[in-house]
């Protein structure tokens, strides 16, 4: 019996990818340096697949940043900006297309699907050159053989890569990127008649786009792209690998007659509405890859649910073309469960990452073989039955709070021009106030302090007493460069979620489980494992000490109940709506403590909202009434004089604009700059918007400082859709990332910028 994963994490079970990478960013270390650290690690993934018993195990699904990226760079699908003069794209280009560099901005971001991770956006035309720049897939998979494994490589498939494009700069927005398949095609048969020659038997193409609504238009070019392709993957064994929803009963039809296929795979934990396309006809011959244990959540797989399943499959498409897998890539969880030392064991005892996933997916495939390890199962039953009876899961009281939520609708009394106007008097703010997302840079110094005083090697008075004097400085620095609502900086926060999570009941916290969210930024998601409240207040003290040390308003920093849902190991024991329900009671506790302790301003950031948006249409209507429910409930009860911010990042708000207005917030700040300003099509297209607003002017995930004038024709083009009295000036993100030798020319020229453009709009009177 076979087994299968599709994709594995890249940086390593101690980030070893992220500090080689900043490392190389910084000039401290060499090109060669970087690719050893990045050899030892597939190296050491390969073989760790190998000696666990995997049959196909994945190459190529390592990256330096991004797998669209490298897509983009085998194309040589460079934008012109970069002064690409072909040849193989080498790490400078690479990373300037991700990053941006000193002259050019980087290429979008975006979320991949519904996760936490971002892709960089390809840009195309017309005009694009297309040709085998980038011979990474078949140089990966000849590493792996030297090492004496046979892998499968993986690339993304042909239609997804284009359907996740978008038109390049100067290119007609309605331009049909589908329209490019026949220029790259040739390169896709470049490569498979690369990996055949060096010896491959397999070959993966990923097309998640597959488990979209997808029209018989671009279900067409599915089975025009493999017709083409059919000759040049004659010899091989090809797998089409779908992933994150269920595939829609027409995807299905396409996906399993496209030619020159022998194997599809499908995600069973988010699709299992794809068993009863499979139970209504699979095609004889061909191999299903099962995806029956989860890539994107950290419990333990239920061995005796999930071997129900599969013995029911091999009775359809029979026992010798049967594969278990993974549901997606294992890029989305953590490492490796050994490196948790410190986890409580009854918790421990409850949860799988990657590494014990890949252990998992062999159990399965020998037990189907009929070598079922025994000690192993029953082990793998005993935690499933300790979870569910475990006292420590449930609490009654927060149960019946959140359940008491679902039949009402919870709205602030007044409508939001109303708020804004009380707000106003109170606040006394300049048209075009300027504010910034929340953090400010975290500093190795800062960062040395949170690590001894949790290591308890300082007081918590000495612990206090350099965090207040980190706050002074940012305040100080806000003052200085006349920024009207000021933040704290947040120098006390690990991430916007885990601090929270480690003052909630419910949370587990782990030391090593990072997952990657784009190039070498990683985020730690907290566990949650039982039902959530809150037992004291968690930011009151510091919002209400930065507040004492300045007359303007202070904003007081949280983040949203949807937010951290969608940014953690979420329990999947229960509907994810009662955990966020759960969640928001713990916020909404914490936002009237705020505002009892004078903070007037408060930001409860959403930046995931978008990000859990179900991917088939037909699911998104019931998620976003009780995602923007459960935003609404935080703040139902504060005074009309309470400015509530939110905040969101990196994805496509255009679509989901409607639920963004009913979450009814007083001002919302929004990425803007890297997507190309796309927000702003939104209102040109005639939505009208109320509250009030701050598309970013500036990118920050780049080291490039925008100039006075580059973020004043910014704000311009804002003013052409939005009114005056409600545009907000402020950054994309937060500046935690950020060097404080690149943020403070930044914010200097953005203050700048929203000061001439108040002359130019008082002389213009």
């Amino acid at each position: 019996m076979a087994s299968h994963i599709v994709g594995y994490p890249r940086m390593g079970p101690k980030r070893e990818l992220k500090f080689a990478l900043e490392s190389f960013w910084d000039g401290k270390s060499s090109a060669e340096d970087l690719k050893k650290v990045a050899a030892d690690l597939r190296s050491s993934i390969w073989k760790q697949m190998a000696d666990a018993g995997i049959k196909h195990i994945p190459s190529n699904t390592f990256s330096y940043y991004d797998q669209l990226l490298d897509t983009t760079a085998m194309l040589g699908a460079v934008p012109p900006r970069y002064n690409w003069n072909g040849g193989e794209i080498g790490f400078d280009i690479f990373f300037s297309m991700a990053r941006g560099n000193a002259s050019v901005p980087a290429m979008e971001m975006t979320k991949w699907f519904d996760t936490n991770y971002h892709f960089i956006v390809p840009e195309l035309g017309p005009d694009v050159k297309f040709s085998y720049a980038s011979h990474k897939a078949v140089e990966e998979y000849k590493e792996a053989k030297a090492l004496g494994v046979d892998t499968v490589p993986v690339l993304i498939g042909p239609v997804s890569y284009l359907l996740l494009s978008k038109p390049a700069k100067g290119v007609e927005k309605t331009f049909p990127l589908l329209s490019l398949l026949g220029k790259i095609l040739p390169i896709y048969k470049e490569v498979v008649s690369e990996l055949k020659a060096a010896g491959a038997s397999w070959i993966q193409f990923d097309e998640p786009t597959l488990v979209m609504d997808l029209d018989s238009h671009k279900l067409q070019t599915f089975t025009d792209a493999y017709a083409e392709l059919e000759s040049s993957l004659s010899g091989l064994n090809v797998l089409i690998e779908t992933y994150f929803a269920d595939v829609p009963s027409e995807a299905y039809k396409t996906l399993t007659a496209l030619k020159g296929v022998s194997a599809y795979g499908f995600d069973l934990i988010r699709g299992a509405n794809t068993l009863d396309l499979i139970r209504g006809g699979f095609p004889k011959g061909k191999y299903l890859f099962a995806g029956v244990v989860d890539g994107r959540n950290i419990w333990a797989n239920d061995l005796a649910a999930s071997f129900g399943t599969l013995q029911a499959l091999e009775g359809i498409v029979g026992k010798d073309k049967l594969v278990v897998s993974t549901s997606c890539s294992l890029l989305h969880t953590a490492v490796d469960l050994v490196n948790e030392t410190k986890l409580d064991k009854e918790i421990k005892s409850w949860l799988a990452f990657a590494a014990q996933k890949v252990v998992e997916v062999n159990a399965l495939a020998k037990a189907l073989a009929g070598h079922k390890d025994e000690a192993f199962f029953s082990s793998n039953a005993a935690a499933q039955a300790s979870r569910k009876s475990s006292p420590r899961v449930t609490n009654e009281a927060v149960q019946k709070a959140a359940a008491a939520l679902k039949g009402s609708d919870h709205r602030r009394a007044t409508n939001v021009s109303t708020r804004l106007d009380a707000q106003q008097k109170n606040l006394n703010l300049p048209i075009l106030p300027t504010t910034t997302i929340g953090s400010f840079p975290q500093t190795i110094e800062l960062r040395r302090v949170r690590r001894e005083f949790k290591a308890k090697k300082i007081s918590e008075d000495e612990y206090v007493k350099a965090i207040k004097e980190e706050i002074s400085k940012v305040v100080k620095l806000q003052e200085d460069l006349d920024i009207d609502v000021l933040v704290h900086g947040e120098p006390e926060r690990n991430d916007m979620v885990e601090y929270f999570g480690e003052q909630l009941s419910g949370f587990a916290f782990t030391v090593n489980g990072w997952v990657q969210s784009y190039g070498s930024r990683c985020v730690k998601p907290p566990i949650i494992y039982g039902d959530v409240s809150r037992p004291k207040p968690m930011t009151v003290f510091w919002s209400s000490t930065a507040q004492s040390m300045t007359a303007r308003p202070m904003k007081g920093m949280l983040t949203g109940p949807v937010t951290i849902l969608n940014w953690s190991f979420v329990r999947n024991d229960q509907p994810r709506y009662e955990t966020c329900y759960q969640i928001a009671l713990a916020i909404k506790n914490e936002v009237e403590d705020l505002e009892k302790a004078g903070i007037n301003v408060i930001q409860i950031d959403e930046a995931a909202l978008r990000e859990g948006l179900p991917l088939r249409k037909s699911e998104q209507a019931y998620y976003l009434e009780w995602a923007v429910h459960s935003f609404r409930i935080t703040n139902c009860g504060v005074k009309d004089t309470t400015q509530i911010h939110t905040h969101m990042c990196y994805s496509n708000f255009n679509d989901i604009i409607h639920s963004i207005i009913d979450m009814d917030a007083d001002v919302i700040t929004i990425e803007n700059s890297r997507s190309d300003e796309k927000l702003l099509s939104v209102f040109r297209e005639g939505v009208k918007y109320g509250a009030g607003i701050g598309p970013g002017v500036y990118d920050i995930h780049s080291p490039r400082i925008p100039s006075t004038e580059e973020i004043a024709d910014r704000i311009n083009k804002m003013l052409a859709v939005l009114e005056t009295n409600i545009l907000w000036v402020n950054p994309d993100c937060g500046l935690k990332t950020r060097k404080y030798s690149e943020v403070k020319p930044a914010l200097k020229n953005m203050v700048a910028a929203a000061k001439l453009l108040r002359t130019q709009l008082a002389s213009a009177k």
